[in-house]
């Protein structure tokens, strides 16, 4: 259709819709603004790339050859028409429609499209969401409209046939741009839902866009293109013309993107590089300019991902998974987690900024969520330029999800998020991270690469898919569904539908994988079984694994069954072809080698086997009659029989050009027994090669033979465009052929088969991807209704054949039933690991007839090196049998020489302990030692030391492990008690039940700390870089101040008494001025002071503000106590996020010192029972020291000494040794070996809670060991003590006895001292514990509230988080219109200003008019005779001539025809009143001078006149601006009155969330004083909580407020008494003023005669005018007596040098006459000589004419100076004022004189005659 700007009446053509009209690119080129190029190198840093309209203007050209001047464009008789807004193509019209040979008969709806299977998961952006219901997804040339609830599928076709690029959507939703591939795509914006082309773009780019993008508000939308060019443009798409064009990079351009909040700003990314792009105004016009971002430091990444800020910096991501942070196109600081883990463990592909939080979006599959006021800030600390962070809130999608893009939506009020993975899902997403998220949900799935391969069920409507995302697809293509899916460990390559001679239910697949491994799975419908049949939710098919074997090393590519189904043949890349018996289980045959990987396989038709026999024979037959034939002819010539003689050579034909790398086969199949058809690639590539296989049999080497194809017939279109596959209807009516591009086509036969005239007829329809779409499989259903191909893109189309209006409701997909006990078999047996799996052929047993039965089998293989096609057989397979059988023989003998030795080994082993036996059985006496058993010593020695070699290099095996095993350990002490500050430590009491313990503590992040306690570094390096400025300012201050008062100083010095005479007449005219100043400044005072005390002044009815402010507030808030809860309660101080966090983290700090402080009071109080136990034990061992010297019934029981549990000193758990690694090792065998037993029985409860005490027993006891050894140490020492003491012991004496009764009484005293010390230090332990306990019951109490308070404060955070987006939306508002009205405000003053201004000089000009007229009726005087004439001359209207004339003069930048049109004005308005008289002439009876006089004033007048009008005019558009302004200014106050009433309202419903949060209150009963007929009610809802101090406050208001009542009722009184007495002042001092002034009238009457105005008399005192004017008067003539003083010194100087020449002209003339007398003297010597001299000195001689000649030269310098003097003297001799002229004339650089004229050089002698004798 054609475009709208086209002119009406245009002829439309259907089928060439996408072509851009000319007039269409003609209108889109004009709008190009005009640049010019930049002129100059690049910048380093940023590179600004500027776009130029010449080089738009050349691509356009090579478009379309169309030039468009600039006067054109201007001309507003070629103006464009706008396209109105309800313009809308025809979808027919545009849409790319099938290609059919003209006059073929072909219908145009051979095939139509009915489902998409697949999507295309590898464009990183290909999912758009439109509403809540309808996804839009490209695939190949379609745009599909998936319906999420009904999964029905609409269809956009391309409108050239050539792909699609992009799409994307509106803003608004409603509409959505696709932009194109092809030779000069479209971009087509489309209406939404109606679906119709709204607008279409042409000439944006040459092959191909990439990305697109609309701008925030949609009006402009920016594009990307593909190479060659990279274009990217700017679209005024509602008017289809381009705004903008710049070639965005070199390389591949990933997307584009307006700033959300700068439209003006741009940004491109892709491989290698980011861009930020501005359109800026130049002199020049509109511009792009783009500044390349500069990676620095960091390594140079690929950029997919990225999203502007709201302050302009960018975020991206790397492929490496951290973010970028970039400002001014450098790399601000790069963001990663902590411990430098990156960000994503991957390139990030996506970064979205939603609703005030920064989403990302990874190919690891975890959608994460970033503070974003955290990284906006953000700046690198340190050289690394790292700066670690923890997200928010992450979300891991699932396993093996690869994330591309992700786009919001909103379903019933909730945020959803639709995402693309990479691996062939569909997900929906909630981001709200709350407890009712829900969890990720899979919407559709797919294949996630490339079809690999595609097969139809012989049986039904069914079609299996594979590909190598390791699954196998089954579908129903009547229902458009898939019915099963199942996956394996490797991706699948090949695939076959077994026939129905194989499997007559049709449910068997053989599937080939890319290691090697084929498996054969079968399809069923679960509900034929009968223990699933009654199963909810049971899917319509399953698949089972049949069997698996690994018959090849790579990938298997090719699969086909022969003919009757009793061979399977799988071929792959390793170049081998595998052949299997089809029974139950698939059974090897044998295999053999081709001298390629191979790429198809294909069994001959039925009519090859019988054919193929017959002729083998007959040629054998014919070759040995012929042979014998010879050999007979030979004997009968009586010649022995010889070799065959060679035949004679043929001259070889001309040489067959060859590629040097073959072409590769594509496809190919039978056309008859032993003929094959074949498509090549390549160089080969658009031909149809048909071939057949070579009769030659005697050649071994296959790959040696020279084949050549007899047919060849040429494809259309095919150059750069092979065919990849080849299909064919089961009626073979219809080949299929799908090509290089994605396209398919159909060719109609005849007779079955091929040849030129068949295929130049066909059908042909782009499906797949232009690129990288090429077709991978075509299929048609068994009954040839049904049409499928998959292609490289991952699409999986479904066709009707010549059926489109067919719904086929009748057909149905009939899933194949179970087979009889399946449930029954067993599980195949998977191959988990098919490296580790090798496949054998066993030992084959072969017969001659039976490899001569299969020897009559031909197999078909191609591969993709070139080599022609070759017929195998299965000789081969003997040899390898051979083979394979005699290593198994040498294998199996090495294993009988071994089990020999082993039993000789046994035998000797069990002989040596029978000998033992025996040895033991003697007597001792009689025994051999075991030393007698080793028969040499060194054989032990080798075995110690091979034994410590072994142990060795088991620790060097195992030191890995070991060193694994001690990081783990590392990593957990790390993880779980690094982080932790202080763990539980429970401390007991001694001789009570008592206990205390330690808060589990994990340690506070230094965030907190840092933000109160130090001050932030940005805040100290601003202040130290405020100093430096300040410093600077400082220096820059002083420096012209010292300069000024060095030039001060200088001026004085050069000062003179003149000038101090200036400056003391300056300093008397400024104490004038001072005075008249000041004397003025006294007076204004006065008058200001006045006029401030009658301002001052109020009114009968004026009220003190305070007054009524305290009136109103106390009308508002007395009487009752505002609540929140209340509808008309008003915020007044704003609770921000900020200060949520802040009062959090300060909670958070004061909960951490409680409990840090308590922490360390019970960590001292273990330690000093630590220390008491110590203690206890050292007294212990003093009282066993003592009682050893007492009698067993004087000694009191030892005090038990205090244990430490083991809670006491947890830390102890986690030091271990050897042992304890042992006996914990035995306890876990325990543990594991008794779990089976007691797993069911009922004491096992009992057993794992016995076990568990008694390993903490067993701890205890480990540190019980070392106080029982020094108890076991001491009691030795007193025990030997007693030995000897009775050893010794003898008859005491009297003395002894004394000394022992006094060593007893001590001893007792002592004993009892050490035990009272014990039992003391035991009392004050547990006292200290108890009162500690107490203390900390109290903490627990306010540790619980501030748990509470934490919980309620992390609520209202949740709820400000949540309103914080509208919050600053409503607060920016608010914020940017009291912004506005500030600026109006200013406006308004500063124009009221100029309004004043404006007013003040009309005052003025008015007041010089009436001065103007009172002076010219001064001037007439009384009773002036021409009064009459001089007024109308005064008052006459027009200007005169003279004026304007030398007004144009002074103007010469006027036309002519301007200065032309005002003098012909002025003479038709002076025409009328010449006429009466004449104003340049004065009449007779008027005075001259009075006339003259009368003409200036009107000239004044009308200069008055004139500046008065404008003035006027100045001041009325003034008023009208003010006017303007001020209904802007009322409409921004009701604005803004508006926004706060929204802002409050908003912050009313914010307050009444917060109000909505539970808060709990604990309460004593006796601080309830709420009650109800006396008791306390059960609903406490109308209950107010009211702290003591609040309800104490209350309470006393109301007796302050009795009080003040009666303070103000005191105050009333007093001010009425002073208010009576102030009218009595007043009613005085008027009387008094009266009287004064009277008085002063009085005197000035006696005084002046009149009344005077002193302030006028005063003001007029001085004339300071005048003063000024003598004093420049002083200044000139000290100007001009200085002037005077340097003109005579400089005539002084002059009248020295002209002495001096005069002297120097004088010594020259002196030396002229000397030169003139020697010359005289000369000549007359010369006369006086004699003529005859000589015969010799007769004639002349040459001697004499040299010496002649020099004289004369001489005489000539001499004349000619002489002539100099001359002229010099006459100079000198002058007076007039010519001297300096003439010297300077005369004066030369080289300080010579010269002759002042010509004619002084050519004639001296006329000046200075020669002087002869």
């Amino acid at each position: 259709m054609s475009s709208p700007n086209e002119q009406e009446g245009a002829d439309e053509k259907a089928g060439e819709g996408t072509q851009a009209d000319h007039s269409s690119v003609q209108e889109s080129k004009s709008t190009l603004p005009e640049e010019s190029p930049a002129g100059g190198e690049e910048e380093e840093d940023v590179e600004h790339v500027e776009t130029d309209t010449e080089s738009i203007a050349d691509d356009l050209e090579e478009q379309d050859n169309i030039e468009v001047s600039p006067k054109e464009e201007k001309s507003p008789e070629k103006e464009e028409k706008k396209i109105p807004e309800t313009f809308f193509y025809s979808y027919e019209d545009i849409c790319s429609r099938p290609f059919v040979t003209e006059d073929s008969g072909i219908p145009i709806n051979l095939l139509t499209l009915k489902y998409s299977f697949g999507y295309d998961c590898i464009r990183s952006v290909n999912l758009m969401v439109m509403d809540s219901q309808s996804l839009l997804y490209v695939a190949g040339n379609q745009v599909v409209i998936l319906d999420l609830k009904t999964k029905s599928q609409s269809y956009l076709r391309s409108s050239s046939g050539g792909g699609i690029g992009f799409i994307a959507a509106h803003p608004t939703k409603q509409y959505f741009a696709v932009g194109e591939k092809g030779e000069k795509p479209n971009l087509i914006i489309y209406d939404y839902p109606s679906l119709r082309p709204y607008r279409i773009l042409r000439g944006g780019t040459q092959k191909g866009y990439v990305f697109g993008d609309f701008n925030h508000t949609g009006t402009l939308l920016a594009s990307i293109g593909s190479s060659p060019d990279y274009m990217l443009t700017i679209w005024d798409w509602k008017q289809e013309k381009i705004v903008l064009r710049s070639k965005a990079f070199s390389q591949d351009v990933y997307r584009v993107t307006f700033s959300p909040d700068n439209e003006e700003q741009l940004t491109t990314a892709g491989v290698g590089h980011i861009r930020f792009w501005k359109m800026a105004y130049t002199f020049t016009g509109l511009k792009l300019q783009g500044a390349l971002g500069r990676f620095g430091k960091t390594a140079v990444t690929d950029i997919t991902g990225y999203v502007e800020l709201p302050d302009g910096k960018v975020i991206s991501g790397a492929e490496w998974g951290n973010l970028l942070l970039w400002e001014g196109g450098l790399i601000k600081v790069e963001l990663c987690r902590a411990g430098h883990k990156p960000c994503h463990n991957g390139p990030v592909s996506q970064i979205v900024l939603d609703e005030g939080e920064l989403v990302t979006v990874g190919k690891d599959g975890f959608i994460r969520v970033w503070n974003f006021e955290a990284v906006d800030p953000a700046d690198s600390v340190d050289e690394t330029g790292l700066l670690e962070m923890e997200p928010m809130n992450e979300l891991r999608v699932g396993k093996n999800v690869s994330l591309s893009f992700m786009c919001k939506t909103h379903d019933c009020g909730q945020p959803f998020w639709y995402a693309q993975d990479a691996n062939g899902k569909i997900w929906k997403l909630d981001l709200t991270f709350s407890n009712i998220t829900r969890d990720p949900e899979c919407l559709c799935t797919f294949h996630s690469r490339r079809i690999e391969a595609m097969s139809v069920s012989p049986m039904t409507y069914l079609v299996a898919t594979t590909a190598l995302d390791r699954s196998v697809r089954i579908y129903d293509f009547i229902s458009n569904s898939q019915q099963s899916e199942i996956q394996f460990k490797q991706g699948g390559t090949a695939l076959s539908w077994a026939p129905d001679v194989v499997n007559p239910t049709g449910s068997l697949i053989a599937v080939g994988f890319e290691d090697g491994v084929v498996r054969i799975i079968e399809v069923y419908d679960p509900k034929g079984l009968p223990t699933l049949a009654e199963r909810p939710n049971i899917r319509n098919a399953e698949i089972n694994l049949k069997q698996a074997f690994k018959p090849h090393t790579t990938a298997v590519t090719a699969l086909a069954y022969e003919r009757n189904g009793e061979v399977f043949a799988t071929g792959s890349k390793d170049k081998t072809v595998f052949f299997f018996a089809v029974e139950d289980e698939y059974k090897p045959i044998g295999f053999i080698h081709v001298p390629g990987p191979v790429q198809a396989l294909q069994w001959s038709p039925p009519s090859h086997l019988e054919e193929e026999i017959a002729l083998r024979e007959r040629k054998k037959q014919e070759k040995e009659k012929a042979k014998l034939e010879w050999i007979k002819q030979l004997q009968e010539m009586g010649k022995e029989v010889e070799e065959e003689e060679e035949p004679e050579e043929e001259e070889p034909l001309p040489s067959i050009y060859i590629p040097e790398e073959p072409s590769p086969i594509l496809c190919g199949f039978y056309s008859a027994p032993g003929k094959f058809w074949l498509s090549l690639g390549g160089y080969d590539s658009g031909f149809l090669y048909h071939c057949a296989f070579s009769s030659d049999e005697h050649q071994e080497d296959p790959e040696n033979r020279q084949d050549e194809p007899f047919e060849v017939i040429p494809i259309e279109d095919t150059d750069d465009n092979p065919i990849h596959q080849i299909s064919f209807c089961t009626s073979r009516l219809l080949m299929f052929c799908g090509m290089q591009n994605g396209a398919l086509r159909v060719y109609p036969l005849q007779d079955k088969d091929l040849s030129v005239s068949t295929l130049k007829a066909y059908w042909s329809f782009s499906l797949h991807d232009n690129d990288y779409g090429q077709i991978r499989g075509i299929c048609c259903s068994y009954d040839d209704r049904f049409l499928i191909t998959c292609g490289g893109d991952g699409n999986i189309f479904t066709f009707n054949i010549l059926s489109p209006e067919d719904v086929h409701e009748e057909l149905k997909a009939k899933i194949p039933p179970p087979r009889m006990g399946l449930l029954k078999e067993k599980a195949a047996e998977d191959i988990e690991d098919p490296s580790a799996c090798k496949f054998f052929l066993h030992v084959f047993y072969f017969s001659v007839e039976i490899i001569q039965v299969y020897r009559s089998e031909t197999y078909v293989t191609s591969d993709n090196t070139g080599s022609k096609p070759k017929l195998y057989d299965v000789k081969t397979i003997i040899e390898e049998v051979k083979q394979k059988k005699e290593y198994e023989r040498i294998m199996k003998e090495a294993e009988d020489k071994k089990s020999k030795k082993r039993e000789e080994l046994i035998a000797l082993r069990q002989e040596f302990l029978f000998l033992l036996q025996k040895n033991q059985e003697l007597p001792k006496h009689m025994q051999l030692q075991r030393e007698q058993y080793e028969m040499d010593r060194r054989v032990f020695e080798e075995l110690n030391r091979q034994t410590a070699q072994r142990i060795q290099l088991v620790e060097k095996e195992l030191a890995w492990e070991h060193e694994k095993h001690l990081i783990g350990l590392q990593k957990l002490q790390n993880w779980f008690r690094d982080s932790l500050e202080f763990e539980t430590v429970v401390v007991h009491a001694i001789q009570s039940n008592h206990q205390i313990s330690t808060y589990r503590l994990v340690a506070v992040s230094e965030k907190y700390y840092q933000d109160k306690e130090r001050p932030s570094w940005k805040k100290t390096v601003l202040k130290r870089a405020w100093k430096k400025e300040k410093k600077k300012e400082i220096t820059r201050d002083r420096k012209p101040k010292i300069i000024k008062e060095e030039a001060d100083k200088l001026m004085s010095k050069i000062q003179k008494p003149t000038t101090r005479f200036i400056e003391r007449k300056r300093e008397q005219i400024r104490r004038l001025v001072e005075k008249s100043d000041k004397e003025k400044a006294k007076i204004m005072k006065r008058k200001e002071e006045w006029e401030k005390l009658y301002k001052s002044k109020p009114r009968d009815d004026y009220e003190d503000p305070g007054d009524v402010q305290a009136i109103k507030e106390a009308q508002e808030n007395m009487g009752y106590y505002k609540l929140k809860t209340a509808t008309n309660y008003r915020v007044t101080q704003y609770m921000s996020t900020e200060k949520k966090t802040m009062q959090l983290a300060s909670l958070e700090v004061l909960i951490y010192k409680k409990k840090l402080n308590m922490n360390k009071q019970i960590m001292s109080l273990r330690d000093w029972k630590v220390s008491i136990i110590e203690e206890i034990k050292c007294l212990l061992q003093e009282l066993k020291s003592v009682q050893a010297a007492l009698d067993l019934s004087e000694c009191l029981p030892l005090p038990p000494i205090p244990q430490l549990h083991p809670d006491e000193v947890p830390e102890k758990r986690f030091e271990y040794d050897h042992d304890i690694l042992l006996k914990f090792k035995e306890e876990q065998a325990a543990k594991a070996k008794l779990q089976e037993q007691l797993e069911e029985s009922p004491s096992s409860v009992a057993f794992r809670h016995s076990f568990n005490k008694s390993s903490y027993k067993e701890t205890g006891s480990l540190q019980q060991t070392a106080s029982s050894h020094t108890m076991k140490r001491s009691s030795s020492m007193v025990t030997e003590q007693q030995k000897i003491f009775v050893i010794e012991k003898a008859e005491p004496t009297e003395i002894e006895l004394e000394i022992l009764k006094k060593e007893k009484i001590k001893n007792l005293y002592l004993q009892k001292t050490l035990i009272n010390k014990i039992n003391a230090l035991v009392t004050n332990f547990d006292a200290e514990l108890r009162f500690l306990r107490h203390k900390k019951l109290q903490l627990d109490v306010q540790m619980k509230y501030a748990d509470l308070s934490y919980i309620t404060w992390f609520e209202e955070l949740l709820i400000l988080k949540n309103a914080e987006k509208n919050e600053s939306i409503l607060q920016g508002h608010v914020n940017t219109l009291q912004s506005e009205q500030e600026a109006m405000q200013s406006k308004l003053n500063s124009c009221l200003a100029q309004m004043e201004d404006k007013k003040s000089e009309i005052v003025k000009l008015q007041e010089c008019e009436k001065a103007l007229y009172a002076s010219f009726q001064a001037s007439l005087g009384e009773n002036n005779e021409s009064a009459h004439f001089l007024t109308k001359v005064l008052m006459k209207k027009f200007s005169s001539i003279n004026r304007k004339i030398e007004t144009d003069e002074k103007d010469e930048s006027e036309e002519e025809s301007d200065e032309e049109s005002s003098l012909e004005s002025d003479e038709e308005d002076s025409g009328s009143e010449e006429e009466i008289f004449d104003i340049s002439v004065c009449p007779e009876n008027c005075d001259k001078a009075l006339f003259q006089n009368t003409i200036q004033l009107r000239e004044k007048r009308l200069d008055i006149k004139e500046a008065l009008i404008r003035e006027k005019k100045v001041a009325a558009k003034l008023r009208k601006e003010y006017d303007v302004l001020f209904e802007k200014a009322k409409s921004i106050e009701y604005s803004l009155n508006t926004a706060e009433k929204e802002l409050d309202i908003f912050q009313w419903e914010k307050q009444q969330k917060l109000n909505d949060l539970y808060v709990v209150v604990p309460l004593k009963l006796h601080q309830v004083e709420y009650f109800f007929n006396g008791e306390i009610p059960r609903d406490f809802s109308q209950a107010l909580v009211f702290t003591n101090q609040t309800l104490e406050y209350l309470q006393k208001r109301i007796v302050d407020l009795h009080h003040e009542k009666l303070m103000q009722r005191k105050i009333y009184k007093k001010a009425q008494k002073q208010h009576k007495q102030l009218v009595r002042d007043k009613k005085e001092m008027e009387m008094t003023i009266q009287h004064l002034e009277e008085k002063c009238n009085q005197l000035m009457m006696l005084k002046f005669g009149r009344v005077v105005d002193f302030e006028a008399v005063q003001a007029r005192s001085v004339n300071i005018r005048l003063e000024e004017l003598e004093l420049q008067i002083i200044e000139k003539e000290y100007e001009h007596s200085q002037e005077i003083k340097e003109c005579m010194k400089r005539i002084s100087d002059l009248q020295q040098k002209l002495m001096m020449l005069t002297k120097e002209n004088t010594i020259k003339v002196r030396q002229l006459n000397q030169f003139c007398i020697e010359k005289q003297q000369l000549e007359t010597k010369l006369d006086s000589l004699k003529d005859d001299l000589g015969v010799e000195f007769q004639g002349p001689r040459t001697a004499d004419m040299k010496e002649k000649a020099r004289m004369e030269s001489q005489l000539k310098c001499l004349a000619h100076d002489e002539a100099i003097l001359r002229e010099e003297i006459n100079l000198l001799s002058r007076k007039d004022g010519h001297l300096n002229e003439q010297l300077s004339l005369l004066t030369r650089n080289n300080q010579f004189l010269q002759p002042s004229s010509p004619q002084d050089l050519e004639a001296p002698d006329e000046i200075f005659p020669v002087l002869k004798p």
